[in-house]
């Protein structure tokens, strides 16, 4: 993985990347289940506003609440818009659509992220029927298959770790136990610290190396920090799932419950030792640029050199060291630790990174703690849709290809092109006329926004995979060789200059994100299409839904950490020094909000965690309704649909899209991780703060949905 400070639309635990976050495998245990068939995707078809009588609204027929972009049987009618408008527009659909035992969310996003999947296991099974494969087809084909041979995982055991286990086993002293941290790494399994490239955030044109906190088995370093009584009782249920672990290793059950609490203890003094996640959101707290012998002095008793050698980069330049104080401690964790213990540690932490890959038995194990404790989901997903998540993480612009064949014609990005190019003209026309910003910051701004890369659906250059080694020979084998790919792929863009084609999602990703050191804003193919964007639609819920999404990532590029980062993508402070001060103020506006928000009694989401996506999201939903209000210049005013105004129309959009239903301990992971806020919020949130949102649904001050003018947020 390399490290960056992309900003992504949905959510933490699959695809958001925190600004210098520690290295992991893919552990998501995130559980989904096919609902419906897979939408028509951005068809030729006309986005003309559609004209339904008003005067005789279908919300009177059961059979007519459904129109091309919205289901009026989603409203709940029993609450009012002013009050709680995600409960307004969504309770409906709350109320039809319990959570699926395998999940631990269930909303709009999680529903199109499986209609997508159900066309990419088709896909799959069609290519495992064809005969004379070739190239990246017949890569996809094998890994698939290796996945999917559970007869053969089963009778194999443990067998294809063997090898890794014995090489730990034949550890015997710090430099043995060195190579074997750079052998882990090199697979891209845990161990201690995480390596990787990224580029020079003070100069984007290269790519340099970086070093990272890392090393935990639980999400965050709070788990292990935090002395309220549910953080104890996860730590202790994380010790039981260790020695259980163990124990199906074979180990004696005294054996077994010592190293469970050997790898507690080490876990733990990494974590004393990291940073959080909000200090981790300030990129220039992470930027420490290093030469060997610097690193040297500040981890004297790490074989820097050795270690370079080991993963294939034997002579280095410059490394970023994103957090020094976590290396200088961790330097002394390892001397000060005895090498059976790091033995241990090891295990651990290859069964842990493996345990998808190996029988029933293990990931059963994986679920129960990191599936069922916690995130509350009560049953695994069905294999075919685990290996088709495996081989999208291994392969994923090669299965891409063969996706975009299939689902997203090029009307479909000539129409996304369209519609990004309204959404930039709005935000470039509100930039000029920003009443807080002076006339120097806003050059500024605006050429920012004016060199924006723009990519729409699917990369122009796909993914080179001929040095990856396929087979369908052990699942486990393929897990690794993908890694170790990417590793080495990753590896040999240091000291290079940046491809700015790359991709940062394979796509079918029911996602989008802003990558400030590219200065791009990306969407693929999988988000383009209902309830995001559907062409029979009415122009309102467009703009509400995959409007708002566009505004959301361009805004990005003005959010808390998108602010510092200039049109080349460099870490500089291009803003006028009172510019930067009414902008961090308004900001914290947004900051203090989200803090008051109770994920359930007790618990506030982290305000200064969400606040990226929080500005964003006030941002985006500010420049598409200021965009859907200038597409309606010069014609006829919309009728209203169902007794629903255009512009309210519009909200309702926005709502949908983050219709959801999520299990209290879901929410619970997710505000401790998560730099986006939960769904609710995203509704109510940043729709408070519109007087244009009070207006469409002629709510009063005083109002739930209202904020008082005082504490209302503005920034665009």
């Amino acid at each position: 993985m390399s490290l960056s400070y992309r900003r992504v639309l949905l959510f933490g635990l699959t695809i958001s990347l925190i600004a210098l976050s520690t290295l992991t495998s893919d552990k998501s245990h995130a559980a989904f289940e096919p609902t419906h068939q897979l939408s028509r995707i951005f068809s030729s078809a006309s986005s003309s506003s559609l004209s339904i009588d008003s005067a005789n609204p279908a919300r009177d027929d059961p059979q007519k609440t459904v129109v091309a972009g919205f289901d009026f049987a989603n409203l709940d009618r029993s609450v009012s818009a002013c009050q709680d408008f995600n409960q307004f527009a969504n309770g409906g659909w709350m109320a039809r659509n319990p959570i699926p035992g395998a999940f631990s969310v269930w909303g709009r996003f999680t529903q199109l992220d499986e209609q997508n999947i159900l066309v990419l296991n088709q896909i799959l099974e069609d290519l495992l029927k064809k005969k004379n494969l070739m190239g990246n087809e017949q890569k996809v084909a094998d890994y698939y298959s290796s996945c999917m041979d559970e007869q053969k995982i089963e009778a194999e055991g443990i067998k294809p770790l063997e090898p890794e286990l014995e090489r730990i086993n034949q550890v015997n002293d710090l430099l043995s136990l060195e190579d074997e941290i750079a052998r882990f790494h090199a697979h891209r399994i845990p161990a201690i610290f995480g390596f990787g490239a990224n580029q020079d955030v003070k100069d984007s044109s290269q790519i340099i190396a970086q070093l990272v906190q890392g090393g935990l088995g639980l999400p965050d370093r709070d788990y292990y920090t935090n002395d309220d009584a549910k953080s104890k009782a996860t730590r202790e249920e994380y010790l039981t799932h260790v020695n259980r672990t163990f124990l199906l290793m074979g180990d004696s059950p005294g054996r077994a419950a010592s190293e469970a609490n050997t790898v507690m203890e080490i876990e733990t003094k990494l974590a004393q030792n990291s940073l959080t996640r909000v200090q981790r959101r300030n990129p220039e707290a992470n930027y420490h640029p290093m030469i060997k012998t610097q690193l040297l002095e500040m981890a004297p008793d790490f074989d820097w050199g050795r270690y370079f050698r080991n993963i294939g980069l034997p002579e280095i330049g410059k490394v970023n060291v994103g957090q020094p104080s976590f290396f200088k401690a961790a330097d002394k964790i390892l001397t000060g630790t005895s090498i059976d213990d790091w033995k241990t540690y090891l295990r651990w932490h290859l069964v842990n990174a493996s345990s998808n890959t190996l029988p029933s038995k293990f990931a059963q194990e994986s679920f129960n703690f990191n599936g069922k404790y916690l995130q509350g989901t009560t049953e695994m997903l069905p294999r075919w849709r685990r290996c088709v998540a495996s081989t999208d993480r291994a392969l994923g612009e090669a299965l891409g290809q063969l996706y975009v064949a299939k689902t997203f014609p090029p009307e479909a990005r000539a129409r996304a092109r369209a519609m990004v190019a309204n959404l930039i003209a709005a935000l470039q026309e509100d930039l000029t006329t920003l009443s807080w910003m002076s006339d120097e910051t806003r050059k500024r701004a605006i050429s920012k926004l004016n060199a924006y890369i723009k990519k729409i659906g699917y990369p122009d250059k796909w993914r080179d995979y001929e040095a990856l080694q396929v087979s369908r020979g052990p699942y486990y084998n393929n897990y690794v060789s993908a890694g170790e790919f990417e590793f080495k792929r990753s590896l040999g863009k240091i000291g290079r200059p940046v491809d700015k084609t790359e991709w940062g999602m394979s796509p079918p990703t029911v996602n989008a994100y802003y990558n400030p050191q590219f200065n791009e804003i990306v969407f693929p193919a999988g988000i383009l299409q209902p309830p995001f964007y559907d062409a029979k639609a009415d122009d309102a819920f467009n703009y509400g839904g995959i409007g708002a999404v566009i505004g959301h990532e361009m805004t990005h590029g003005f959010d808390d950490q998108g602010a510092k980062f200039d049109a080349n993508g460099n870490l500089v402070m291009w803003w006028t020094p009172d510019d930067f001060k009414k902008f961090s103020e308004r900001t914290n506006c947004v900051v203090n909000q989200f803090s008051s928000f109770e994920v359930e009694p007790g618990l506030h989401q982290k305000g200064e965690l969400v606040v990226g996506e929080s500005v964003a999201d006030l941002g985006g939903l500010t420049v598409a309704y200021a965009a859907y209000q200038k597409s309606l210049q010069g014609k006829s005013r919309p009728k209203d649909i169902n007794g629903f105004t255009p512009e309210q129309r519009f909200f309702l959009g926005w709502a949908q899209v983050w219709a959801q239903n999520i299990r209290p301990e879901a929410a619970r992971l997710r505000n401790a991780t998560d730099p986006h806020p939960l769904a609710r919020f995203r509704v109510n949130g940043p729709l408070s703060n519109m007087p244009a949102f009070a207006q469409a649904y002629q709510c009063k001050e005083g109002d739930p949905m209202v904020r008082p003018v005082e504490k209302r947020c503005q920034i665009w």
